[in-house]
């Protein structure tokens, strides 16, 4: 609880009324008188107490920090230690989040090529059973005489590198891309 400056006006209008004005220096003398010798007492009393209780206190807690000044510098490392891996998890984490999202995005892609794949050759398969056999027979001709071409290309481009591996493989070689051609 405080007391303002009109709460001690009163108090003192109190004061002076009950003991009166000329009774006023001796009863402040012995108020003077009563808080000296409660501050002497009280820091008796303290100085008793930071004696017989405070520094006996230190004293017996100095040996307790001392023995756990090594256990808080291995706390203080296994936090360190502990934050590091956490780190290091999270990094760890991180980078195989990415991987498993670069994954994804490619298994995602050859998905949609190889749906667009499959309706191209549903498509073609539909547009070969409603066309004219003659039509198929055209164009059978027509493919086997762009394999033919493209034969011809290899055996050239095959002629120009023979040289280096000699006539028996080039032979092998051709009969290989006739193969794959066909």
């Amino acid at each position: 609880m405080k007391l303002g400056i009109g709460e001690i006006l009163i108090i003192l209008v109190v004061i002076l009324f009950i003991i009166g004005p000329d009774k006023i220096p001796d009863f402040a003398k012995k108020v003077a008188e009563g808080l000296r010798a409660f501050r002497t007492a009280t820091s008796g009393v303290t100085k008793e107490i930071r004696e017989n209780v405070i520094e006996p206190l230190n004293e017996a807690q100095a040996p307790l920090r001392e023995a756990m000044e090594p256990i808080n510098e291995i706390r203080t490392e296994i936090n360190s230690l502990a934050s590091g891996i956490k780190q290091d998890a999270q990094e760890i984490a991180d980078g195989l989040n990415a991987e498993v999202k670069s994954v994804s995005d490619e298994l995602s892609q050859t998905g949609k090529e190889i749906k667009e794949a499959a309706e191209q050759t549903v498509a073609e398969g539909k547009e070969a059973l409603t066309a004219d056999p003659e039509t198929l027979k055209a164009e059978a001709a027509r493919r086997v005489e762009e394999a033919e071409k493209a034969l011809e290309e290899a055996k050239k481009a095959l002629a120009q590198t023979e040289g280096s591996a000699g006539p028996a493989a080039s032979e092998d070689s051709i009969s290989e891309m006739k193969e794959e051609t066909i």
